[in-house]
Order: structure tokens, then sequence, then C-alpha cells
């Protein structure tokens, strides 16, 4: 039987098997971490602390793992460029390098990429492994990411480049390192190298947990297009196509997509996406010049407490109808690029434009138990920057094949940010309104040398220097009411206004040298390499905590304001790792790593709020093994698991004298005490994510692949007392490729129906309905204290995996010249095949 009729034989099978049934739906909720928000109003040392803290944590979302030619991101392993058509038509993709420093790193190329559905844009980057990317506010925020241990938020850990340009974003409106990738168009990727640890020179700001690089393609043999239809209102079109001029190429590509989802009030999300690119030569050898230009708005459903849902709200309700936000982001890069036998010398330079605004309420009447707790979140940034790298090649004492590298990075982001309270998206005050500005220079080099065939080394440091300034823009009438307007207490003959900005403006600089070594040995053979990785990292602060003085939502008894500690611009980070990638066993490609990572400290501004949270230092300390196997052409494997134990650091007394006041009588019997104790759990780290993939086609002919993805209960609080149930999904997708480029794919998302939530989080809010609320509003004869009915109603909060839905997608080449088109044989697909041949 040919490999083809092997293959219609596994998908009918395989259809058979994974059609949705309930029997087989997953009845437990699992749980993600999400970012909280909590209010918290107490009394003690002679003050009263009004805490409006909004935190948005990330849930991890199980991360994709890519079953194509894996095997070609092994270091060492000499692979060469080839086709690919997961688009449809036949692309041109790059070989990955050969001389990779660590066992952790992976190269996937553009066709990797797509060879696997994903739901959102962003959950592309799960290719990589350990990586778990979500989402629980819409269809235009930035993911959350996980990854070795790491809550990032929205990318405070890892960083994120596109054409080398950086996606995060400092001193960010809704958070530190704020990394949307909502922009970013999988097809158009000529690929993805992902690095784990903070070991490479070029890697600077946010690598704690890694770095991914991503780059767009040059051009393409032929134009692409598709169109896509799917459940729930989705829709979108997708094309590019390149041209020759000026002695170089153009290559253009755009999206226009919709999407509503399963929510009782729709999503309505709305976004248009475009690219276009000049270029001559190679990456390496070369020059281009890129625009790209984005925007997307939307309405969000935001988690909501499980609790909510034993008295009959629906999963799929929202407590704020008006939540939602909107974004654009417009960009100019370019690079040039030489290499010849003796030296490799690259340039390149960027500027980029971004707006959003954002709407959310976390606690919903837990400050606000009139008008509710919903607020704004606004961030208008330029930023320009530009890095230039030199590479001379020579043999070291004669023999010694050596590259020593020269660098320097640089950045500057003008920066318009604040938060204010609102009502149905009216803003009512403002916490902050912040006009920032911060750069950075950096410098760095590092020494390859080949010692003997069985030995290689890479040794390195750079130098990073920031510095910048706040001037704080609040107006004094626009300042928070304290009391609130809907709080008892309110004095409306003379109010008293937390008016900060004057206060909270200033200067300030850092620098931080990082030193980074890595060893490669091949003592045995061409098939096996080790490798042993150390560096240093960090990650840059929101720079509005290094000149804050008061907090900007609390006063003391005496309506005099709280003073608070500035915090450092840069945090450091320490990371160590031991690994081996082999080839041992004939097509099986294997990778182990056992890594370290030590933070100096965790989170340190919530730019939710504008107040500063000293978190303590944590460590990681984790394994991580990965395997790919095609033993058929039209065949191939591949499961990954990442294993990690994290814990805080030393004790935390601030938590320790909340947990004291929670039982005191009128508190205790409330319980939130249970989950508020002092603890060493780092909230939201991810024990396990696993991924397994099944990969069956040709490059031609039907397909089909099927990823299963799973997350580990996690803890959600310091004590480990509110835990996330465990997460597991499988995604599908079978389909038919023509040999003249056209294609048909069916994607199946959540087939089995799992009631797992995208995200969980663990932290107090306040309802209507819940009996703390009318006991502190006074509607409920029960004893309370003020610090009870700061903290709210404890229990876990989520955001549900949207039920099982399809798309359906049709695509081929893009040639406006419809007369050299030959379209697709729709009974091909459907041809008999003879068992008995």
């Amino acid at each position: 039987m040919s490999a083809n009729r092997s293959l219609q034989v596994s998908l009918v099978a395989l259809s058979a098997v994974c059609v949705p049934s309930g029997a087989f739906a997953q009845t437990q909720l699992p749980t993600i971490t999400v970012g909280h928000v909590h209010a918290i109003t107490h009394s003690h040392g002679g003050k009263t602390h009004t805490h409006a803290l909004y935190h948005t944590h990330v849930i991890p979302a199980p991360r994709a793992v890519t079953p194509v030619v894996v095997a070609e991101a092994n270091d060492g392993f000499d692979s060469s460029a080839q086709q690919n058509t997961a688009l449809g038509p036949r692309i041109d993709y790059p070989a990955p390098p050969k001389d990779m420093p660590s066992s952790s790193e992976r190269f996937f190329t553009g066709g990797q990429v797509n060879t696997i559905p994903s739901f959102r844009p962003g959950e592309a980057l799960e290719v990589v492994p350990g990586l778990a990317v979500t989402q629980h506010s819409g269809e235009g925020k930035a993911n959350q990411y996980y990854l070795r241990g790491f809550d990032l938020d929205h990318g405070t850990d890892l960083a994120l480049y596109l054409d080398s340009m950086p996606l995060n974003m400092r001193t960010h409106g809704h958070g530190q390192g704020y990394s949307d990738a909502n922009f970013v168009i999988p097809e158009m990727l000529a690929y993805v190298d992902a690095r784990k640890g903070p070991y490479n020179v070029e890697d600077g700001d946010f690598s704690n947990a890694g770095t991914i690089r991503m780059q767009y393609l040059q051009k393409v043999p032929q134009g692409v297009f598709s169109t896509t239809g799917g459940a729930f209102g989705y829709g979108r079109v997708f094309g590019m196509k390149s041209w020759e001029y000026a002695g170089g190429d153009i290559l253009g590509g755009g999206e226009i997509s919709t999407y509503d989802g399963p929510w009782l009030i729709p999503n309505n999300a709305r976004k248009i996406n475009g690219v276009l690119r000049w270029s001559r030569g190679e990456e390496n050898n070369g020059m281009s010049i890129t625009g790209m230009a984005y925007a997307n708005r939307w309405t969000s459903t935001d988690q909501v407490p499980l609790r909510a849902f034993d008295s009959g709200f629906s999963r799929w309700g929202s407590l704020n109808p008006t939540d939602g936000g909107d974004t654009t982001r417009f960009s100019l890069s370019s690079r040039w690029a030489q290499e010849t036998a003796s030296y490799r010398t690259k340039v390149e330079a960027f500027a980029m434009h971004s707006t959003l605004d954002l709407f959310n309420d976390f606690t919903y009447f837990l400050a606000h138990p009139v008008i509710g707790d919903q607020f704004r979140q606004f961030d208008r940034r330029t930023m320009i920057g530009g890095n230039a790298y030199h590479t001379l090649k020579f043999n070291f004492l004669d023999d010694k094949e050596s590259e020593l590298k020269f660098g320097v990075q640089s950045r500057y982001d003008d920066i318009r940010v604040g938060l204010q309270d609102t009502v149905r998206r009216m803003p009512y005050d403002t916490v902050r309104n912040d006009h920032v500005g911060e750069g950075n220079i950096s410098l760095l080099t590092d020494l390859k040398t080949k010692w003997a065939p069985w030995l290689r080394t890479v040794v390195g440091a750079r130098w990073d220097y920031y510095w910048g300034s706040n001037q704080g823009l609040q107006a004094y009438w626009d300042s928070p009411l304290f009391p609130g307007v809907d709080s008892p207490g309110f004095n409306s003959a003379n109010p008293f206004r937390i008016y900060t900005a004057p206060f909270n403006s200033g200067t300030s600089n850092a620098q931080l040298i990082s030193p980074k070594a890595s060893v490669i040995l091949n003592p045995w053979d061409d098939k096996t390499d080790f490798y042993l990785n150390f560096g240093r990292g960090f990650h840059s602060n929101d720079f509005r905590a290094t000149t804050q003085r008061f907090a900007t939502s609390e006063v003391a008894d005496d309506l005099g304001y709280i003073p608070v500690r500035r915090q450092g611009l840069l945090s450091p980070s320490t990371g160590a790792e031991v690994g081996v990638k082999t080839r041992a066993i004939d097509k099986l490609e294997s990778a182990a790593t056992l890594f370290f990572i030590q933070t100096a400290q965790e989170n340190i501004f919530e730019g939710d709020s504008g107040n500063t949270v000293i978190a303590r230092g944590a460590d990681r300390i984790g394994v991580e093994l990965s395997n790919h196997y095609r033993p058929l052409s039209w065949l191939a494997f591949e499961g990954d698991v990442t294993a990690t134990h994290a814990r805080f650091r030393g004790y935390d007394k601030d938590q320790a004298d909340l947990f004291v006041q929670l039982l005191q009588p009128g508190a205790i019997e409330w319980g939130a005490w249970q989950s508020n104790m002092p603890g060493n759990y780092l909230v939201n780290a991810t024990p396990i994510v696993a991924t397994g993939v099944l990969e069956l086609g040709e490059a031609t002919g039907w397909f089909g692949n099927f990823k299963y993805r799973y997350i580990a209960p996690r803890a959600l609080t310091q004590d480990g007392f509110l835990k996330s149930p465990a997460i597991g999904t499988v995604n599908g997708r079978v389909g038919y490729r023509w040999k003249e480029g056209w294609k048909l794919q069916l994607d199946v998302f959540n087939m089995f129906n799992s009631r797992s939530q995208q995200i969980a989080y663990g932290y107090g809010s306040l309802l209507p309905t819940d009996p703390l609320f009318q006991a502190c509003i006074g509607a409920l004869n029960a004893p309370t204290t003020n610090a009870v009915c700061g903290v709210g109603q404890m229990g876990v909060v989520g955001h549900p995996i949207e039920k099982v839905s399809w798309r359906l997608t049709f695509g081929g080449p893009l040639d406006f010249d419809a007369r050299t088109t030959k379209g697709p044989d729709l009974t091909e697909p459907f041809n008999l095949v003879k068992f008995w041949e």
C-alpha cells in the first residue's frame, strides 16, 4: 500500500475516533492563574490604607509542539533549506543555524509553525517546548505567557522580537514588558528562533526566562491567499505576494479578521493588519526596509468568580458588558548585512508608534460598591532604536577557529501612560497620568572558539546603561477622592483628593554587567552533544517605580500621604543549565535539559494600580524533555514535558500582617484568612506543561495534525490554599493539498469540549449576591472589619476555554493572471482507495 493510501486509511480511522463526544468531555474545571484585582481597606499603626490593586497575571496555556523537521534545530546537525507546502503553495524557508549553544534552543521554520492549528496568532509560539500562551480578556489584548515556572504576565521575563524590533513595552500602562503578538501574521514567518535562559549576549531586557526571535519572509516564489470561516462569527481573509522592483523584491501581505466568540456579549473583534517589505539579497548578505500597520478593537468578557456559576450565572456571561479596548501599531524598520570569509556585519534600525486603551473590571464591586470597579489603562508611545554587530573570523593560536563579536544596542521610548477609574468607559478620576522618557545603551561582546573537533566554548558579557525621567501630569481636580463618592464617610462639602503627581516625578538611572558562558562537548560522534550554560539576565522595572515617593491610592488616618520605597530600575537574575541533544536512535531526535534560575525580585510595580509592590526573589529548578520521531515520511510524533519547582525565598511580612488582621473577630468568620496565609508558593507557576503531537501527511494529498496539551494544577495563592484544576485540550486538523498549490483544511478546537479555564486566579472580589457584600454595605446584620471588606470574598476566578469550535480554510496560489492559474480538481480527494492493490 502506498504511503498516501496508508495515510488516507489512517485519517479515516482517526476522524472516527476523534469526533467530539460528551463521553470524552473533560468535566473537571481546569484552572489557569489569572491576574487578580483586589482592593484592601484596613487600619493599623494609626493609618488607614485603601489599596486598589489590579493584577493581571498570565495563565498557562499548554504549549504547542511542532512535529516537522525538528531535527534541523539540533546543534551541529547539518540540514539544508527545503520547500514546505503548509500554506498550500510551496514556500522556501531558511535552514536552521548549525551552531546552537544550548540544548534548550530550538529553531522552527515558518512551515513548521503553520503545521499545527492555533486558535490565536500568539498561540503559534507554542511550538516552543514548555511555553504556554493564553488569553483572558478579548482578542486584542496581549497574550499571557508561562515558561519555566514563570508567570510571565504579558511578557515581563520573556523577550519577544519581530524582525529585530522589540515587542516588550517598558513602563507600559497595563504591565511591565507588555508584548502584544496579535499583529504577528503566522503565514508570513520565515522562522522562529527560541532561546531559553539568559545565555546569549544579544539577549538583554526581559530575557530571564528566554528570548523568542521571529523573522518574516523576504519573498515568496508565488503568491498565497486563504479565506477562513468558522463557528461563533469567525472570519478571516489573508494574502501575500512578491514582485521584483528596483533590483530587489517587494513582499506585501495583509489580513482582515472578525470574531464574536461564544460569549453572551459578543467580542465583536475587528482586526486589520498589513506588511510591506522591500529587500535585496539574503538576510545575512543584503538589505531590507519594512513597514507594518495594525489596528484592532474588541469587547471583552473578563474572568468571573466561579462561585457565580453556583447561582446560575452563565459560563459565557459578563459582569461588565462595557469591558474591552482598542489598539494600533505602526512601524518602520530597516536592515543591512554583509558577510565575507573574514567578517560578518549587521546594522538594524527601527521606529514604532503604538496606542492602547483597555477597560477592565476584575473585582466588580469591591472598591466601589455602587458604581463598580471598572478602570481604564492607556498607553501612547513612540519608540526608536537600533542595533549594530560586527564579527571577526580568525584562527586563535594558529589553528583554533574563532569568532569575536562586538555589538551595540540602543532604544528610546517616549511614553504617555496612565490609569483612570471609569463607569461604562467614562473616566471620573485619574490615579496616574505620566509622561515618561526612558532610554538605554548596551555594549556587548563574545568570543567563540573551537578548541578541538569535540570542544567549543562561548564566553562574553554585556553592559547595560538605562536612564530616564518621569513628569506627573495628573491634574488636581482629576485626582481620586477619599473616601470615594459611593463610599461611607464621603464629605461632599470638603472632599480630600489624593493628588501625588508633583511628588512622584523625577529622574533615575542604573547600569548592570552581565557575564555569559557556554561549553559544547561532542565526545563521541556527530550525533550527540552535551551543553553547559551560565548567564546573568535581567528585566527593567516600570520607570514610575523608581521615582515614586508616595502611594497613589491610600492615605493615613490623618489624611497624610503614605511613603513608599523607591525601586531600582534593573532587576537581575542568574541562570544555569546542563543538557544533551542526541540523534543516536535512528529517526528520533531527543533533548534533555536541567535548569536553574534565581531572581533577585519578582514583581516590582503594578501598573494596574499605580502602586509599588516589593516581591521577594524566587528560585526555580526544573527539567525539560523533548522528543521528535519520524519513522515514515508521512508520519511523525512529538512529545515534550517541562517540570518546574518554583518557590519564593524569604518571608512576606506584609502578607503576615494582613493574615493577622483576617484572624480578628468579625473577619475570621468569613474565611478569607484561609487563602491569605504567608507562604512560599510562587503564584501561578506551572509545575508541569506537556504536549503531544501526531502529524500525518506528505507534501500533497491528505494530511492531518492532532495536538494534546496539558497543564498541571497550580497554586493560586502563596499559601497554596487555592489551586487551579488541570487543563487538558485536544485540537485537530484534517485537510487536502493539491499539487497545484490549493489547500482545503478543517480545524477543530477543543475537540472533546473540555470545561477548562483559559485562565484562573485566586483573589478577593465582591458581587451583590455575596453575603459579605451585603454585610459590608450594612444591608445584612453581621459583624465585619475593614480588613475583610477590603479583601472581599476569596475564591478562584476564571475565564473558560471556548467550547468546541471549527474553522474551514480554503487557499491557494495568488496570481492576478487567471490564465496561468490552474484550479483544483475537486474530485481528486475523493478518489477511491483501492486497498486490494
